[in-house]
């Protein structure tokens, strides 16, 4: 792919977005143009991996202005991996919004558009006062998706979505106006370890990723993200893991290695936030007894796995850490979908108001179980060799606490896993709350007989996709493997990324 391209992975969705907001066009070409641009940047992402497998970069900048006026374009491997992740949870999550109607509600084919325009944005740029503008990018459409679907929860969750990522988005800009000051740039390339040559850049740098980690739930920043993703449909909720937080964790894994140059001074700091995020999500999985609020805490347990690579910046550790972070994006989303087409057919989550599913609808529990093992940590599935992998990185940074909070962790995830099996597949069936009559084949009355609804089998579709892949990588590991190791090595030295955001 040629870079002088790249710039249309964010344009050509924006085009699109006004298309569809400015025309009318029928249903079927709606839907077609939501699903093409991701369908578009699946492909060139995955262009894009092959041609920095070996850890060269792409870059450019838009409308070749010169550096420090125009918007830094880099891909490199950990760049072309969320790309290519992030482009097909949007096209899988788009498609099982139109499997279940949530596309017809007004301007949502804009809105996801403009919304997966952003993220692409922030993962390629090389600046950081444009990675706070694609990010707000990302969120404005995302304050109308919360607000338009969902249950009658999503106002209040909706406000508190709105006033935090307001009040983040505040502290990250003056974060940036900190390093501005001090270094007066916000080129990535300028600033490589300026963290340790300058006191006030640090201090800005630090305030930057406080407000990164606010984005990406860790504890103790992490109570918004229960309160607010379980109101939503299942499809946005689906859409939003994928995308939101994991953004904010690329951008933190990004901006450490380059702007500290993995400064050992402050890991420890990571360590032990992080250790207690993987603690503190699991143990609030506990106590809740929807299919959704348990999947959102288990969310916030795994982005303290996630960020551990970051915090123990080894090249095992961030490898460890980057596989991890692919593999979640797929597991949530396939798990928040399966769940997802339960709930639009029964019309709840509820743990006791499920039961039964696994005896009627196998496919369905067979992908729930996968994704569940999968997230879980057994074989042969990605969610494996990634706890492997990202404990055994532990263990050679020697953080053991670490690394037994890790393995214990699993342990309660499955049990929770376990928890919405009991409830909900393999439970017994709950009385019918409302019987439907049908007329009976003889006489002249009519009885009442409990006629439970199936799963459209087109809303199981994104799920088997996402189940299917998160099987693919563990059986198939060495691939992510080798591209996370060049990702890594990459963030361990930072050279050839700098030279490249500076052209």
């Amino acid at each position: 792919m040629n870079s002088a391209l790249l710039p249309l992975l964010v344009a050509a969705p924006l085009s699109v977005a006004g298309l569809l907001i400015l025309t009318w066009l029928p249903l079927w070409l709606s839907r077609t143009l939501l699903l093409a641009p991701s369908a578009v940047t699946l492909v060139a992402s995955t262009a894009l991996l092959w041609q920095t497998r070996d850890g060269s970069m792409l870059s450019h900048n838009v409308a070749l202005w010169a550096e420090g006026v125009s918007i830094p374009f880099v891909v490199d491997t950990f760049s072309a991996l969320m790309l290519w992740t992030t482009s097909l949870l949007v096209l899988v999550c788009a498609a099982f919004a139109i499997a279940v109607g949530d596309d017809k509600a007004s301007y949502f084919g804009p809105l996801v558009l403009v919304l997966s325009a952003g993220v692409t944005g922030a993962l390629m740029t090389g600046d950081l006062f444009n990675l706070f503008v694609f990010i707000e990018v990302m969120l404005l459409p995302a304050y109308g998706l919360l607000a338009m679907l969902g249950s009658l929860r999503r106002l209040k969750s909706g406000r508190i979505y709105v006033t935090l990522n307001l009040l983040t988005s505040t502290i990250f800009l003056a974060g940036v106006a900190l390093v501005y000051g001090a270094a007066d740039t916000v080129n990535l390339g300028r600033l490589a370890g300026a963290a340790a040559e300058s006191p006030m850049v640090a201090t800005g740098m630090g305030v930057i990723i406080l407000a990164l980690s606010v984005k990406s739930a860790a504890v103790p920043v992490h109570g918004w993200l229960a309160r607010t993703y379980p109101s939503t449909s299942p499809a946005v909720t689906a859409l939003f893991s994928g995308l939101h937080t994991k953004v904010a964790i690329y951008a933190i894994y990004r901006l450490y290695a380059v702007v500290f140059d993995g400064d050992a001074t402050f890991l420890w700091i990571g360590v032990v936030v992080f250790s207690l995020t993987m603690l503190v999500g699991v143990l609030g999985a506990v106590g809740e007894d929807t299919t959704r609020s348990i999947l959102v805490f288990h969310m916030i347990s795994q982005i303290g796995y996630i960020l551990l690579g970051v915090a123990l910046f080894t090249e095992l550790g961030l490898m460890a850490g980057i596989f991890y972070l692919i593999h979640h994006m797929i597991v949530k989303a396939s798990l928040f979908l399966s769940t997802g087409a339960i709930e639009h057919t029964h019309g709840t989550g509820a743990l006791n108001r499920l039961g039964g599913i696994a005896k009627r609808e196998p496919l369905l529990a067979l992908i729930f179980m996968g994704a569940a093992l999968s997230l879980a940590g057994l074989p042969p599935f990605s969610g494996f060799v990634a706890k492997l992998t990202l404990v055994a990185g532990a263990f050679q940074a020697g953080e053991w606490v670490a690394a037994v909070i890790a393995v214990a962790v699993s342990l309660f995830t499955l049990m929770s896993m376990l928890k919405i099996w009991g409830g909900v597949f393999w439970g017994k069936e709950p009385e019918p709350r409302r019987p439907v009559e049908e007329p009976q084949t003889e006489g002249n009355g009519a009885t009442s007989v409990l006629v439970r609804p199936k799963v459209p089998t087109v809303m199981l579709i994104p799920g088997v996709v996402l189940a299917a892949t998160t099987l693919s990588i563990g059986l198939g590991a060495t691939v992510l493997l080798d591209l996370s190791a060049t990702a890594a090595a990459n963030l361990l030295d930072t050279s050839t990324y700098v030279e490249a955001v500076l052209g």
